[in-house]
C-alpha cells in the first residue's frame, strides 16, 4: 500500500474556504499575508476565490462553491494527496445547508493529518511555521482496523 500523501514541496497547495459570515476576516487575513500566501499555490471554493483573486491579485484555483460541492471536492482533493494545508473560516454559529460536507470536510483533513486552522490565530501560527517555508513529510496517519483482528491499518491510496 502506498502512501496518502507524498513530501510536501517547499510552495504548499493551500485550500483557503470561508463561509459568508466569515469572508472579510478571510479577505483581510489573506490581504495582511499576500506576500507569503503569492509563494504558493491557491486554492478556493466559488465566491470564496473570486473575492481572494480579486482581493489580492494572485492565481486563485477555484473549486464550485461550498454548497454545490466544492467543500466535497477539496475533501477529495486532500485525500489524494492534492492538498497541503487547508483553511476554513467556518461559522459555528449559523447553520449551514451542507452541515454534512462541512463535518466530512474536517474529518478527512484530520484522517490525512493535513494542518488545518479554523480560525485566524491559527492559521497565523501555521502559516508562519518554519515548517511552511520547508519540505515535509507528513507520517501515514494511522487508525485501528475495523475488522475482528485487532490490527491497525495504515490509511493508503491506490
Amino acid at each position: 500500500m502506498g502512501e496518502i500523501v507524498k513530501l510536501m514541496p517547499r510552495s504548499k497547495r493551500i485550500a483557503l474556504i470561508a463561509h459568508d459570515n466569515c469572508k472579510a476576516e478571510m479577505l483581510e487575513w489573506a490581504g495582511f499575508n499576500r506576500g507569503t500566501l503569492s509563494g504558493h499555490e491557491l486554492y478556493a471554493t466559488g465566491t470564496t476565490g473570486a473575492l481572494l483573486a480579486n482581493e489580492l491579485g494572485l492565481e486563485v484555483n477555484r473549486f464550485f462553491s461550498g454548497p454545490l460541492g466544492g467543500d466535497q471536492q477539496v475533501g477529495a482533493a486532500i485525500a489524494e494527496g492534492r492538498i497541503d494545508f487547508l483553511i476554513f473560516f467556518w461559522d459555528p454559529l449559523e447553520p449551514q445547508p451542507h452541515d454534512v460536507d462541512v463535518k466530512a470536510l474536517l474529518r478527512i483533513a484530520v484522517v490525512c493529518n493535513v494542518p488545518t486552522a479554523c480560525n485566524r490565530a491559527t492559521a497565523d501560527f501555521i502559516l508562519s511555521s518554519p515548517l511552511t517555508a520547508e519540505e515535509y513529510q507528513r507520517p501515514d496517519p494511522v487508525y485501528p482496523d475495523a475488522d475482528a483482528s485487532g490490527g491497525s491499518v495504515a490509511l493508503a491510496s491506490s
